[in-house]
Order: structure tokens, then C-alpha cells, then sequence
């Protein structure tokens, strides 16, 4: 039974307390300032009861680890966020595990890079010609199927540990143009033309060009290690080799669904 509510307001989200066993909170932060506030309402609110839930799992963004020049991250390398929207994230895990450590419950955070889907994939921005880096200035970015998002969601709530931070990211080892440039492949259009950085800063928004600007590649062993998770689309090419199956009406398991 749906109970609505809106984060914003912190009076409307008395109903919500006592009534869960297990949150999921996949809610944004605000889109302005440094603290989450909506966190902070559904924390207060959670709190109000005698009875509060077993498990807190909590989608994140590897935006709060700001540039690692390409490097390898794993879950302990310190946060070093570079926008205000980051900062925000970071400030919702901080009240988390606050959170959790106060009240007993059990809190699992998520890392999730850029999610995709047959009804997520940059096509618009490929018809529209938009850009991309050339492989000299490219960055590397990181990747999960929907799918594999939620089945990991699922697989949190029974085993991760307490105050644990999680990549939830596939195996995929890609720079953001060839990320591009396969989704162009995959749905027959032309490739996106490649600029340089210098041309990028003259041509491209400031919110495009934030993305542009970090680089890193996220381990995800303690992923698979401690939650056991078996990706169903390990990289981005078998995700969109399974989207175009469909779009072809061929339906095509994985190999580890066979």
C-alpha cells in the first residue's frame, strides 16, 4: 500500500514511522546547497518510532571520490568531492552511518556509477552529434545494467555488513567516448565526432563537462566477495548485445541464467 509523502516536507512523513522492516532510500539529494536535507527528514522521521527497521540501503554515487587521474578505487580510498552535488551525497552517507551506529540498525551503502538500460542509453545525445573527448584527453567511466543494480539491491539487504560502502559497478574497463561509441554501434548511428579538452570547454555546458572532468575505475571485489553477486551483464557490451536481442525480438540469456 502506497504511502505518499515528500522528503521536502518533514510533516508529511510521520506515517512512514514503525511501518518498514527494510528502507530503500534511492531518493536525490536537493539540488542546491551542501547538506542532504531529504536525508535528514527521512532519518528524523524513521527515528520517531520505538520500532525501527532492521535495514537501511542507501544508493550513493562514485561522484564522491572527485578525479583519481584513472586510477583503480577501492571502497577505502578517502572521498574528495568535486561539486556541490557530491558533496550532498557524501553528506547523506555521513548521516547514515551516524545513523546507524546511534540507532542499531543495520545500513548498506551503494556506489553506483552511471546506470543503463534499454530505456537509458544516450540516444538523443548521439542524434543531436553531441561530442565527445578524443582518447588522448578521454576519461574512464564506470557502468552497471539496471538489472544488476536491482539484484544487488536485493542481495544488500541479507548480507551487507553494517556501515559498509559497496561499488555497485560491472567489470567493464571503458573511457566515456567508447562507452558512446558502442551505444552508437548498437543502434546503427553515426559515431559522435571527437574534440579536444580545449575544444570541449569552449563548446560543451558546464554540467556536461563536470562529467568530463573526472576519471576513475572502481573495484568491485568486496561487491562480489562479501555480497556474492554473480553480474548477469559483467560488462557493457554483453548489456547491449542483450538490449539489441530484444530490440530484434531473439530472446538471449546470459550465460550464468541458461
Amino acid at each position: 500500500m502506497p504511502v505518499l509523502a515528500d522528503l521536502d516536507d518533514i510533516r508529511s512523513l510521520a506515517r512512514i514511522a514503525g511501518i518498514a522492516d527494510i528502507v530503500l532510500h534511492f531518493a536525490p539529494p536537493p539540488s542546491t546547497g551542501l547538506a542532504d536535507t531529504r536525508t535528514r527528514h527521512l532519518l528524523t522521521a524513521l527515528a520517531q518510532h520505538t520500532e525501527l527497521p532492521r535495514r537501511l540501503i542507501y544508493i550513493s554515487t562514485s561522484g564522491v571520490y572527485g578525479d583519481c587521474a584513472g586510477g583503480w578505487v577501492p571502497e577505502t580510498l578517502p572521498v574528495h568531492p568535486a561539486t556541490g552535488r557530491a558533496a550532498r551525497r557524501v553528506d547523506a552517507e555521513r548521516q547514515i552511518r551516524n545513523f546507524a551506529q546511534r540507532s542499531g540498525v543495520q545500513a548498506s551503502i551503494l556506489r553506483v556509477p552511471g546506470i543503463y538500460a534499454a530505456e537509458r542509453l544516450p540516444l538523443e545525445r548521439i542524434r543531436r552529434g553531441t561530442p565527445i573527448l578524443c582518447a588522448a584527453d578521454d576519461v574512464y567511466s564506470n557502468h552497471i545494467h539496471a538489472e544488476d543494480l536491482a539484484h544487488i539491491v536485493e542481495l544488500a539487504m541479507y548480507r551487507g555488513r553494517n556501515s559498509r560502502v559497496y561499488h555497485a559497478s560491472d567489470d567493464s574497463e571503458l573511457k566515456m567516448g567508447e562507452y558512446f561509441q558502442l551505444v552508437a554501434q548498437a543502434f546503427d548511428l553515426p559515431a559522435p565526432p571527437q574534440i579536444s579538452r580545449d575544444e570541449a570547454e569552449l563548446s560543451l555546458p558546464a554540467s556536461l563537462l563536470s562529467f568530463m572532468s573526472e576519471s576513475r575505475r572502481l573495484c568491485n571485489a568486496r561487491l562480489k566477495r562479501e555480497l556474492r553477486v554473480r553480474l548477469i551483464y559483467p560488462t557493457v557490451v554483453a548489456g547491449l548485445q542483450a538490449i539489441e536481442s530484444i530490440k530484434a525480438g531473439v530472446v538471449s540469456l546470459p550465460n550464468n541464467q541458461q
